[in-house]
C-alpha cells in the first residue's frame, strides 16, 4: 500500500480533529441547556468540515472548496438554532483556512496527488 496516497485522509482527520477542538473550546467555557449534545454535535459538524474539505476535488480555487463546503455542513446547524453569525463565522473561517492549507499541500505536493 502506497501511504503517499493517503495523505489528503491523514490530513482531514487531524485538520477536522484541531477544528473541532478549537471550535467547541469556547462552549465548555458556558452554561447553557443541553450543554452535552450541544458540543457532541458541534464537534461532528467541525470534524466534518475538516475532514470533507481535503477529500473534495472541484473545479476551482481550494479556499472556495473550503468555503462550500463549510456554508453546506453548517447551514443545517444553522437553522436549527437560529445562531446564524457565530455557527457561519466560525464554519467559514475555518473552511476558508482548511481550504486554503489543503491547496498550500496540493501545489507543494504536486507530484503526490496524482489521481488513485
Amino acid at each position: 500500500m502506497d501511504l503517499k496516497r493517503w495523505w489528503r485522509i491523514w490530513f482531514g482527520l487531524v485538520a477536522g480533529f484541531c477544528f473541532a477542538l478549537l471550535d467547541i473550546f469556547p462552549m465548555m467555557l458556558m452554561n447553557f441547556p443541553n450543554r452535552t449534545v450541544a458540543i457532541s454535535a458541534a464537534f461532528a459538524s467541525r470534524f466534518a468540515i475538516g475532514f470533507l474539505i481535503p477529500q473534495v476535488t472541484l473545479p476551482m480555487p481550494a479556499w472556495a472548496r473550503g468555503l462550500l463546503v463549510a456554508l453546506l455542513i453548517s447551514t443545517p446547524d444553522a437553522i436549527i438554532t437560529g445562531s446564524y453569525q457565530p455557527i457561519y463565522t466560525t464554519g467559514v473561517l475555518g473552511g476558508v483556512l482548511i481550504g486554503a492549507l489543503t491547496g498550500w499541500l496540493e501545489r507543494r505536493k504536486q507530484h503526490v496527488l496524482e489521481p488513485v
